[in-house]
C-alpha cells in the first residue's frame, strides 16, 4: 500500500491568526498517522512559472487516513482557525509510487 501525500500551496495574510492554525494542525494530522515532511522553509522554483508563496507537505499511511483527515471534525475545527488568514490556500492529495519489497 502507497503512502499518500497532501500538498499545499498557501499565501498567509494574516500571520497572527496563521499561527492559532499552525499551533492546532499537527494534534489533527497526528491523529490520523500523518506527519508533516515540509513546512515552510526556502524554496525555489527550478523549472515552470509557478511561484509559490508557502509550501507544507504532509505524509499518511494511505489515501483513506489522508482523506479521513481532511473530513473529520477535528481536522474541521482546526480549518476555521484559518479562516481570514491565508490569501490562498490550495491542497491536494496525491498518492505515493508503491515500492516493491
Amino acid at each position: 500500500m502507497a503512502f499518500a501525500y497532501i500538498i499545499v500551496d498557501m499565501k498567509v495574510s494574516d500571520p497572527a491568526r496563521y499561527k492559532e492554525y499552525m499551533a492546532a494542525a499537527p494534534a489533527a494530522v497526528a491523529a490520523f498517522g500523518g506527519e508533516y515532511l515540509v513546512r515552510g522553509g526556502r524554496h525555489e522554483v527550478m523549472e515552470g512559472d509557478w511561484q509559490p508563496s508557502r509550501i507544507a507537505m504532509l505524509r499518511f499511511p494511505n489515501m483513506e487516513r489522508a482523506q479521513a483527515f481532511y473530513d473529520d471534525q477535528m481536522y474541521r475545527s482546526v480549518r476555521a482557525k484559518r479562516d481570514g488568514a491565508t490569501e490562498f490556500f490550495n491542497m491536494v492529495v496525491v498518492e505515493g509510487v508503491s515500492a516493491p519489497v
